[in-house]
């Protein structure tokens, strides 16, 4: 048996390819629209915009940039293997874009009072990684 064998039978996790050049130009600080522009497929990208409109109130904007990153982010998932459902593990850093744009998007219906989209991509998120609804609430 190996190591990392799932016993219980469900779908192994899925791990998303490392994209770093999205991830060092946040953190060297280019402004998000410029990374989001130059990678439009960067989920962190647009987790970063919608976090940054939050911040400033701008809820409606806040929800079309988790928006963006969350179908980038699916997109991304099924290229690699994902099924519509099963482990996105957080600790993967590379999961961390889509699992934060998912976040996000929550949070930006609620805030406009989408509540039946929050709770769907509450669960989403807790059914993805537990980990990424404890680190991110």
């Amino acid at each position: 048996m190996a190591i990392h064998e799932n016993l219980l039978g469900g779908p192994p996790p899925t791990r998303l390819p490392d994209d770093p050049e999205p991830r060092e130009l946040l953190a060297a600080g280019t402004p998000p629209a410029e990374v989001a522009a130059k990678h439009p497929a960067s989920s962190l990208a647009w987790a970063q915009l919608a976090d940054d409109a939050y911040t400033a109130g701008r809820m409606v904007e806040s929800y079309a940039y988790a928006r963006t990153g969350y179908h980038r982010g699916l997109d991304a998932l099924r290229r690699n293997g994902w099924k519509g459902h099963g482990p996105i593990p957080f600790e993967h850093e590379p999961n961390r874009g889509f699992l934060r744009a998912l976040h996000a998007l929550a949070r930006a219906a609620q805030a406009i009072g989408e509540q039946e989209e929050y709770e769907r991509c509450t669960t989403f998120l807790k059914e993805s990684s537990p980990t990424a609804a404890a680190t991110l609430s």
